[in-house]
């Protein structure tokens, strides 16, 4: 797996952390971001769909 380097504004990363940690929805920093990227993406692409601009699966 691939290590990449952000910088975040104090004020989101304050607002990640209140989601991270035991009893909370994400284990770790690296789940939560990994988790935010899917969903963007999966937006992403059914913005595209309805845009017609998805290349057709192979």
């Amino acid at each position: 797996m691939a290590k990449i380097s952000v910088e975040i504004p104090d004020e989101l990363l304050a607002d990640l952390d209140e989601h991270v940690g035991d009893d909370k929805k994400f284990v770790n920093r690296s789940d939560a971001i990994r988790a935010s990227i899917r969903k963007t993406l999966d937006m992403l692409d059914e913005i595209d769909a309805r845009h017609g601009r998805l290349e057709p699966d192979e």
